[in-house]
C-alpha cells in the first residue's frame, strides 16, 4: 500500500506544475505525464494585420491561458498604449488571471450558474452571457490554437458576427517515456488527469484495459462522455478545470478528504 495516492498529471507547462503542487497539498503523489506540449506559431502577414487592426474589435473571446500569453505578448510589440474599445472574454479563470494580471483589464467569464445548475469553465457556459448574444456586424476575434473545438465559432458566426479565429500555436503530441508506458502498462497509479479532448484522444492510444479501468478525472461531462466512448471504465468530473477542482475530485476519489489543505 502506497503512502500517498499516486496521481498522474497530463496538463503541460506551467499550469501542470501548478495542479502538481496543488495534488501534493491534498496529500497525493503527482507524477508528470508528458504528452503534449505547446509550439507558437510563425508570426505571417495575416496574424500582423490582426494585431495592427485590433483596436477594431468590439470583443475578444480566449480560449486558453497559453492563448492568453500569446495576446499578451503580441500586444505588448503592436500596442504599448492597449486600445479601450474592445471588451475582453475567457472560458476559465486562469486565462482571465492571465489577462487581467499581465493587461489589467476587465474580463468576462462564465456565469457561475447557468439554467439552474452551477457553471463551468466552457465554451458552452461563456455563450449563455447577454453581451454575447446580439453580434450583428460587430467585429469579434477569437484567440486559441491550432485545431480544438468550433463551437464558439461556430455560435458567434451563427450571431451574426464579423469573426477572426486566429490560431497562434500548435499542440505537439508525444508518446510517454518508457517509464510512463510501463506506468501505464501496469496500472501503477491511483488516478488519472486529463482536461483536455484532444488530449485525452492521444492517451487513450497508451492505454490497456487495466490502465482505462484505473479512476479518471477530467473537468467537464462533455470530457467525461467522450472518455466512456474511448472506453475509460471510471470517469470523475470536477467542478472546473482549476488546478483546485481537479485535486479536490481526486482526493475523494482517492479517499482524502484534504482537510488539511491550506485555502
Amino acid at each position: 500500500m502506497r503512502e500517498r495516492p499516486r496521481v498522474l498529471v497530463t496538463r503541460p507547462g506551467n499550469r501542470g506544475e501548478v495542479l502538481a503542487t496543488t495534488l501534493s497539498r491534498y496529500g497525493l503523489d503527482p507524477r508528470p505525464l508528458a504528452l503534449m506540449h505547446q509550439q507558437v506559431l510563425p508570426e505571417t502577414a495575416a496574424i500582423r494585420s490582426v494585431w495592427l487592426d485590433f483596436d477594431h474589435f468590439s470583443r475578444v473571446l480566449v480560449v486558453s491561458p497559453f492563448a492568453a500569453e500569446c495576446l499578451v505578448e503580441a500586444l505588448d510589440r503592436y500596442w504599448p498604449q492597449l486600445p479601450i474599445g474592445p471588451r475582453y472574454y475567457a472560458v476559465g479563470a486562469a486565462t482571465a488571471e492571465v489577462l487581467n494580471r499581465e493587461l489589467g483589464v476587465k474580463v468576462h467569464l462564465p456565469p457561475e450558474h447557468v439554467n439552474g445548475q452551477s457553471g463551468r469553465e466552457t465554451s458552452e457556459a461563456l455563450l449563455t452571457l447577454p453581451s454575447l448574444h446580439g453580434l450583428a456586424e460587430q467585429k469579434v476575434l477569437l484567440v486559441a490554437g491550432e485545431g480544438g473545438r468550433t463551437t464558439l465559432a461556430e455560435a458567434l458566426s451563427s450571431r451574426g458576427a464579423r469573426l477572426t479565429r486566429l490560431a497562434l500555436y500548435r499542440r505537439v503530441f508525444t508518446a510517454p517515456d518508457a517509464a510512463m508506458q510501463r506506468c501505464l502498462a501496469s496500472a501503477d497509479f491511483d488516478a488519472l488527469i486529463v482536461s483536455s479532448g484532444e488530449l485525452l484522444e492521444h492517451l487513450a492510444g497508451w492505454c490497456d484495459i487495466a490502465a482505462l479501468n484505473q479512476p479518471l478525472i477530467v473537468s467537464s461531462h462533455r470530457l467525461a462522455t467522450l472518455a466512456g466512448n474511448l472506453g475509460f471504465a471510471a470517469p470523475h468530473v470536477a467542478d472546473s478545470a482549476s488546478a483546485t477542482s481537479l485535486a479536490a475530485m481526486t482526493a475523494r476519489v482517492c479517499g482524502l478528504d484534504g482537510g488539511d489543505v491550506d485555502q
